[in-house]
């Protein structure tokens, strides 16, 4: 380790960590980041640029870092594009540099460079405009391969996330100087704080603070307000974690790194965490970001920020190089080059842009005031730099170059809700909006620069932000400390550079690229981003947009308040997806709903299809069948010869009570329901506001003021919702209440004629023709009065058929007591995929016909629509011209005339010989299924006047496959026409 200093620092030496880049091992210390360790062992190139792959080194020592961008992990733990700078060194760790080919030190991809002159700003608006054929061809296909930075992986992610709710009175978001004594001011005084910083270790600018603060060394004074804080029971100390927005009513996201220290995470614990932090009240104190400062050659390997270079040299003990020249225009560079010579380093020279600075400098290094670095010199690594002075132009012999250009407050959050950044001319620096509910903004995020003055600010916004919920006046941990003037004038660029003068890093956004944007008209911040594309690089211009803003400004004439910014927007820095998603992934997407009886249709061999958030048996194989035909095709031919069970436990439920239940029924449906009688059931179809269909089911009245409506599966959520929204604000007065009995009850529908004589044996109750005909529906008692259930006789396959619902925890074992019942009789279990079958075979339709384009009367149910009712929802929009045109299309069944050949649904009906052209679209065909009953394919479908064509020969076309087929037009109704089997 070639650059690690001796002595120094708050890295833990008694313990080496192994750790590659690019393949090559290399050593660092517990404390290190990736990035100085990286320098630590003499490794200045770490990335190449995006547009011209130019060489890049470490630029800064937080998230702002747009160089050095990496690769982590392999496998499904590929981890691209993350930042060098922010990544805590753990044994094992793999690196890998990014956007290069063959090799990070050769890249071809570095002849971008050369023409440089032809890829300026907007210049992919400009070219590529001829010939058009070539731009699918080539021009698109070698853009898109050419983009991009780090390649994710095609693998499963194998760890595990979770997310989870905290609530508090403060929250602090930063931990440095102003943060701690916020946090430590809120704790003394009994507030629930949460202390979030981004850190993997707590104190922000005091970790690399070398001087006293408060008449005491930084670090005693830091270590002292970490253990009161880890002491105080009511304050929640989290390192690692990331706030990244701010949202309605003082909602904030963060995201923790709970184990990306890790080269194995344990399994029983999550990678990352999602928070979702509700605070009565917030302190933002995120710092600020220090400026860079645009010369030519400002991207050269070994150019540092200043504060950077001075956090790797306190805090991790790495030499920047062995000189060292500091390019300032305000006195943090005085800083910098103390910390430099009291670790023994020489630093050549101090370029001041101030004419009056460094008054007070005390130490070996030349000061050379009002003087500017001009150009950086070398190519993967600094050699010197060209300083313009007053009496001309020099070269500096240097292999390190520190460089500040002031100070930016990162107030990103304090905008995440709109509020616009305000520019101060006495910071030189855009500050958060004032006066934000819930919010206030400390320390250097509030434009202060000096430690003494940010705890003193931090302490002050906690005990203001208290005192507005509630809390009496309290003592502020440290008192307030007026900030000595700095003196910093902006110096937005150098004039007279030779070589490039990068504004935003990644992007390769120079000087005259945004001088270009404003000669071209696109000078507006807004315009002047899309069309350069400075700031939208995945550090989102956090560098960069300020300058940027302040060279615009320059070029027009105008001060940067003026121009303005762009829009800040979560997050704050990139966040995985596996954060965002949590648990939710997989199987786990979405919550997974089973029947009651799911267990019944597993063991007897059910294979499971998702519907909605429910797992429903599709068909149940056999020995000896080879396709889900086979499975199909038997279960339908034994329903219409024996009997079947199915699982109908999904379709919702919904029990209504109350005097006024009838009443609101006959206003929810289109048909009537107030003379429902007591021990019946209806078929109901439910209308929106337009009129058309909005839901259909079964309704059945057990007594006055009880009714159990049925829904289907997709719509139970949905139905339920707007039962509650007529009642509470449509028909407030009528007396009417629901609740969602879906999970409550297992249903089974048992059909087949001879569904009767099987459920008879356990029935209490005499369930023939003449006590318990068509749609009746009641209570029953079940094996001898030992079990109560309800019973339907209501038909979805056109067979005589019935519908038990038992209490869900009963699903299983009656399922099991009717398949016993019904095994001499050959019963047998199916699933969706038959009952599909059956339901088209007798012209039933379901969401596939009822597609939110229908009415009742284009399904052939205009005869139950209620003329009499005064009315009902969706009466008004269902008497419109346009639905009631007798043009609409209108269902229909349709065969093959060819039993061998079939058609697909989807596919659309032409008129006979007609070409295939959207003129000639007669319709569609909404469901189809081969029946074995039958013997050919049949199908419904939604034809234009569909009713008056029947007999029609037409022709079914599916353009996907080009599949025409000769069909007919028929009934929907292909089985029992005449209902015998239904009233058996």
């Amino acid at each position: 380790m070639s650059f690690r200093l001796s002595s120094g620092g708050r890295i833990d030496r008694a313990k080496t960590l192994g750790f590659s880049f690019d393949g090559k091992a290399l050593e660092g210390y517990p404390g290190d980041t990736l990035a100085s360790a990286l320098l630590a062992n003499g490794v200045q190139l770490v990335g190449r640029s995006f547009k011209y792959h130019r060489p890049r080194g470490i630029l800064t020592a937080g998230a702002a870092e747009p160089n050095a961008l990496v690769t982590t992990g392999s496998g499904g733990r590929t981890e691209p594009n993350t930042r060098a700078t922010m990544i805590e060194l753990y044994e094992g760790l793999t690196a890998r540099s990014q956007n290069r080919w063959p090799s990070l030190g050769f890249d071809i991809g570095a002849v971008n460079g050369l023409l440089s002159p032809f890829l300026s700003a907007g210049f992919y608006y400009k070219t590529f405009m001829w010939p058009a054929a070539l731009w699918e061809k080539l021009y698109e296909p070698v853009i898109r391969k050419a983009a991009g930075l780090g390649r994710a992986s095609y693998e499963a992610d194998p760890d595990t996330y979770e997310k989870c709710w905290a609530h508090c009175d403060l929250l602090v978001i930063g931990a440095g100087p102003a943060g701690l004594a916020a946090a430590l001011t809120a704790g003394r005084a009994g507030a629930r704080v949460i202390l979030a910083d981004e850190g993997f270790e707590l104190g922000g600018s005091l970790l690399s603070e070398s001087g006293l603060v408060e008449d005491r060394p930084a670090d005693a004074l830091l270590a002292e307000m970490l253990a009161e804080l880890e002491g105080l029971e009511n304050v929640r100390c989290l390192p690692r974690m990331t706030v990244f927005g701010w949202y309605d009513d003082n909602v904030f996201g963060a995201v923790e790194r709970v184990q990306k220290n890790v080269a194995l995470p344990d399994p029983d614990r999550p990678v990352e965490r999602l928070w979702r932090i509700v605070a009565r009240q917030a302190i933002l104190a995120t710092g600020a970001e220090e400026r860079p400062l645009v010369f030519g050659g400002n991207d050269i390997p070994g150019v540092m920020m200043a504060g950077a270079m001075r956090s790797y040299l306190n805090r991790q003990a790495v030499s920047p190089g062995k000189s060292t020249v500091i390019f300032t225009t305000n006195d943090a560079g005085y800083r910098i080059a103390a910390d430099i010579e009291a670790a023994g380093l020489a630093v050549a020279a101090i370029v001041d842009s101030r004419a009056y600075g460094g008054k007070s400098w005390q130490g070996r290094a030349e000061v050379l005031r009002g003087a500017r670095v001009i150009d950086a010199l070398g190519g993967k690594r600094l050699n010197g730099v060209s300083v313009e002075t007053a009496s001309g132009t020099r070269r500096i012999e240097a292999d390190a170059l520190a460089m500040s250009g002031g100070w930016s407050p990162i107030i990103h959050l304090a905008c995440h809700r709109g509020g616009k950044p305000q520019w101060s001319d006495e910071a030189a620096a855009f500050l958060a909006p004032a006066a934000q509910e819930g919010l206030a903004v400390a320390g250097s995020a509030a434009g202060l620069q000096e430690i003494a003055a940010c705890l003193g600010d931090g302490a002050a916004k906690a005990a203001a932000a208290l005192q507005a919920i509630g809390f009496a006046a309290m003592e502020p941990a440290f008192a307030a400390t007026p900030e000595a003037t700095q003196g910093a004038k902006p110096l937005w660029s150098v004039k007279g550079s030779k070589g490039k003068a990068f504004v935003d890093y990644q992007n390769d956004v120079h000087l005259r690229d945004l001088g270009l944007a404003v000669r071209e008209g696109y000078g507006h911040v807004e315009l002047a981003k899309r069309y350069t594309t400075s700031g939208m690089a995945t550090d989102q211009g956090k560098l960069s947009n300020i300058n940027a803003i302040g060279i615009l400004a320059e070029a027009r004439g105008v001060s940067p308040a003026e121009v303005g910014t762009t829009t800040f927007r979560p997050f704050y820095t990139p966040v995985s997806f596996g954060a965002l998603t949590g648990a939710s992934r997989g199987k786990d997407f979405q919550p997974a709903r089973k029947s009651p009886l799911h267990g019944w249709a597993k063991k007897n061999g059910a294979v499971f299809v998702e519907t909605g958030l429910w797992y429903r048996s599709s068909w149940f194989a056999r020995a000896g069948e080879t396709t889900w035909r086979d499975s199909v095709d038997r279960e339908v031919l034994n329903i219409r010869k024996n009997a079947g069970l199915c699982d109908v436990s999904t379709l919702g439920k919904i029990e209504i009570f109350g005097r006024d239940a009838a009443t609101f029924l006959d206003r929810i449906y289109c048909n009537g329901f107030a003379k429902l009688a007591v021990g019946k059931a209806r078929y109901g179809i439910m209308l929106r506001e337009d009129g058309f269909i909005y839901d259909d089911g079964t309704t059945s009245r057990f007594s006055d003021e009880h009714f159990f409506m049925t829904t289907t599966t997709a719509l139970a959520a949905g139905v339920l919702s707007h039962l509650e929204f007529c009642a509470q604000t449509l028909w407030p007065e009528l007396d009417v209440c629901f609740a969602s009995s879906t999970d409550q009850w297992a249903q089974m529908a048992v059909a087949g004629p001879k569904s009767r004589a099987i459920l008879a044996e356990i029935v209490d109750e005499d369930i023939s023709d003449a006590a318990f005909p068509f749609m009746s529906a009641r209570k029953v008692s079940l094996f001898g009065g030992r079990l109560e259930g309800r019973l339907f006789r209501i038909s979805f396959s056109g067979e005589l058929a019935y519908e038990l619902a038992v209490p869900a925890g009963y699903g299983e074992s009656v399922a099991d007591a009717i398949m016993a019942a019904g095994e001499k009789h050959g019963i047998c279990a199916y699933g969706a995929e038959a009952l599909g079958v059956l339901r088209i075979e007798k012209g039933h339709v379901t969401h596939a016909e009822i597609n939110g384009t229908v009415t009742p009367g284009d399904l052939g149910f205009g005869r139950i629509v209620s003329s009499t009712k005064p009315d009902f929802i969706g009466k008004a929009m269902l008497a419109r011209e346009g639905l009631q045109d007798p043009d609409r299309p209108r269902l229909v069944g349709v065969k093959p005339l060819n039993p061998a050949s079939g058609f697909r649904t989807g596919s659309h009906i032409l008129a006979e010989g007609a070409a295939a052209t959207l003129e000639n679209d007669q319709g569609y065909v909404t469901s189809s299924a081969f029946s074995l009953t039958l013997g050919h394919k049949i199908g419904l479908a939604l034809v234009r006047r569909g009713p008056e064509r029947i007999g029609e020969k037409v022709t079914v076309w599916n353009g996907l496959h080009n599949e025409f087929t000769e069909a007919v037009l028929c009934h929907p109704v292909f089985i029992d026409p005449e209902n015998e089997k239904l009233h058996a």
